[in-house]
């Protein structure tokens, strides 16, 4: 009776042995899986972002010619449509001619850069008796940027150039000396002269 009744005692901790060890163990394989797929999440992520790439690109707009805050309109691009005092205001005095500004020209007092409103190439680069140093750029989009009265640019024939590329420096010219200072702007879109001022900040894909 002794014998059977030790046996019978000795069952309740034999199982809680049992029980705890089931346990640990289940606690050690639960743990092990976990690191596993943590391991796994860790190497999916990375090849993730390795292969990743940019799917938004930047819109391309025209820059004006110049990037000096100090630079002003000094004559308006002629328009037929503006008022009767605006059109005064588009005109250059020339040896008692007047003429339509088919451009804007900017100035200030100090000579300042002019750079290129979109890549493009060199399309011509002459020295004009009345209109100074001029370089001529063709873009995409049928669009041609004018650029007269520089003086001095490095540029030649063919040379290929970068939107807000330094292509040379303000200057004068002998089609207004009261001028002082400037840049003579044309933009020609699709063969016509345009207002360059209403495209600045235009996007190129929809010149």
């Amino acid at each position: 009776m002794r014998k059977r009744r030790l046996k019978k005692e000795l069952i309740p901790y034999l199982l809680g042995i049992t029980s705890i060890i089931v346990v640990s163990i289940g606690i050690i394989v639960g743990s092990n899986i976990e690191f596993e797929q943590k391991d796994d999440y860790d190497y999916v992520s990375e090849t993730i972002l390795d292969e990743t790439t940019p799917v938004v690109s930047e819109t391309v707009v025209v820059l004006k010619p110049f990037t000096d805050n100090e630079v002003k309109i000094l004559t308006n691009y002629y328009d037929y449509n503006a008022s009767n005092e605006q059109q005064e205001g588009s005109l250059i005095y020339n040896e008692g001619t007047y003429m339509q500004n088919t451009g804007v020209i900017y100035g200030k007092e100090a000579t300042f850069d002019v750079i290129s409103i979109l890549d493009g190439t060199v399309k011509d680069v002459k020295n004009d008796p009345m209109l100074g140093t001029v370089v001529e750029i063709e873009h995409e989009n049928n669009v041609i940027s004018i650029y007269q009265s520089l003086s001095e640019t490095t540029l030649k024939k063919g040379d290929a150039v970068l939107r807000g590329q330094v292509i040379g420096t303000s200057g004068t010219c002998n089609l207004n000396s009261s001028l002082g200072n400037h840049l003579l702007f044309e933009l020609i879109v699709n063969g016509s002269n345009v207002n360059p001022e209403e495209y600045y900040g235009k996007p190129v894909n929809e010149l």
